[in-house]
């Protein structure tokens, strides 16, 4: 079991900077706030799909997240609609992705997962405006609001919580055993040109929803992540660079055919590794070992050894990426479902996951330089950073080191946002950051899903404390 120090119990950024160059994670914590903040530097973005420009007046960001609240039919619950509000009362002035929202039922995350269909365009556009309103009625100029678009391909559980109705794009040696896929669970070309339909026929919703721009979901283990790592898959899908990037091309070519006023952005793993699992005493490791001579072909990003990076095809993708039009790249990496400690660094395991095989401050790390990397390669697009929560009340110093540099355009925040989504307006506004909002990684924003629960911070909000879930979820962990 890894033994490191809860974020709470350093006293200053100099202690925190000790721990750090003592692990090797080049986190650049400033000792105190700049006199002029990385924070309050306006964006000048430029649209190269639409032509046109906006400044974006600060450098927060609320990430895509995936709900599990939503009414049957896709639409936004009274819970939904309280969520997008606090993101509107964040003072962030990019809202990237608003919410994970699936292109189809069959790609579904869960069943109450929001859904774009022509059935929820309206309730779903209702529920921006209302946010904007919200924003601009605090802070003046309105935010520059996205919607992600996704197919949770091997995690789909459209019609039951508890059932799996996988779509995959390959077979996997590790994936298919613990999540029971097979042959038959791989979708044929024809199938794959369909699902691709359906992201273009949502992106022309989010328009008429009134959305910025739509972010197309190439992240954690969903269907057009996996894609890009289908080296065995034969056909056009699959194999060289070119094919696996296919299925992404081909739905931001059709968007722009189809929908040439609306922007593009994409959220991207830029890094995977092989899967983890819990060992004899709760903490992850590999369940696998590869070399050289037998690589781990299934991570995106990886080095072959299924436990290291290699910057080389997440370089090539963004560049890709740019030729098409794209400027905006929300950065991520892995996937909670099979490395969850490289996705989200976090301090106590979920229900279904483990105890961390690193400190989470490795992990942060990692997603930093992950991001500096792939920047520094890709001038001309504007990078949004992920997995920032752990660091807790030393967040938005990391995050004016980080934008001081020059490593990140903009700051994400995503589980921070469910309990503080304030966090950035205080930031901003230079007021004291309230502890008790913070945090800390507790997990019950994943285990309440996991176990067919709403989505929400059941420690720290109100709202979810006592919410008819709450206990249910407090039985539920006295069993595990």
């Amino acid at each position: 079991m890894i033994e490191f120090r809860k974020i709470a119990s350093f006293k200053s950024p100099a202690e925190l900077r000790a721990r750090l160059a003592e692990i090797g994670a080049d986190i650049p914590i400033p000792d105190a706030p700049a006199a002029e903040s990385p924070f309050k530097v306006p964006f000048q973005y430029q649209s190269a799909i639409t032509g046109r420009s906006r400044e974006i007046p600060n450098r927060w960001a609320i990430l895509p997240m995936e709900g599990w609240d939503c009414l049957p039919s896709g639409a936004p619950s009274a819970s939904a609609r309280r969520r997008w509000l606090r993101f509107a009362e964040s003072g962030a002035k990019l809202i990237f992705g608003c919410e994970a929202a699936a292109v189809m039922k069959e790609g579904k995350a869960n069943t109450r997962q929001m859904t774009l269909t022509p059935e929820t365009v309206g309730p779903i556009g209702d529920l921006r405006a209302e946010m904007v309103r919200r924003h601009q009625d605090l802070f003046g100029d309105p935010p520059m609001v996205g919607l992600q678009l996704t197919h949770s391909g091997r995690f789909s559980k459209p019609n039951s919580d508890a059932k799996l109705e996988s779509r995959t794009a390959y077979q996997h040696p590790y994936l298919d055993p613990k999540f029971g896929c097979s042959a038959q669970n791989v979708l044929s070309d024809g199938e794959v040109e369909g699902i691709i339909e359906k992201f273009h026929e949502a992106a022309h919703l989010a328009r008429e929803a009134g959305f910025d721009f739509v972010d197309i979901k190439c992240a954690h283990g969903y269907l057009g992540h996996e894609f890009l790592s289908a080296h065995t898959r034969p056909g056009k899908y699959g194999g060289s660079f070119e094919n696996r990037t296919r299925f992404f091309r081909e739905i931001v070519e059709g968007i722009k055919s189809q929908t040439p006023d609306l922007d593009i952005a994409v959220r991207l793993s830029l890094g995977d590794m092989i899967p983890f699992a819990k060992g004899p005493d709760g903490t992850g490791e590999p369940v696998a070992r590869h070399t050289a001579e037998n690589p781990y072909l299934f991570a995106f990003g990886g080095d072959g050894t299924g436990l290291g990076l290699d910057p080389a095809e997440p370089i090539a993708f963004v560049k890709m990426a740019r030729e098409l039009g794209i400027r905006l790249v929300c950065a991520t990496l892995g996937s909670p479902y099979y490395v969850p400690h490289i996705q989200r660094p976090a301090a106590y395991a979920v229900s279904d996951g483990y105890l961390p095989p690193e400190d989470p401050l490795a992990g942060a790390a990692r997603q930093i330089r992950a991001v500096r990397a792939v920047k520094a390669a890709c001038p001309g697009m504007a990078f949004v950073t992920s997995g920032m929560t752990y660091l807790q009340e030393y967040l938005p110093l990391a995050g004016e080191g980080i934008l001081a540099a020059g490593d990140a355009d903009f700051i994400g925040i995503g589980r921070m946002a469910l309990c503080y989504p304030t966090l950035c307006a205080d930031a901003l506004a230079g007021r004291p950051l309230d502890r008790h909002k913070i945090c800390r990684t507790f997990g019950d924003c994943t285990n309440a899903p996991r176990a067919g629960l709403v989505s929400g911070c059941f420690p720290l909000d109100p709202y979810y404390k006592t919410h008819e879930d709450a206990q249910k979820l407090k039985e539920l962990k006295k069993k595990s």
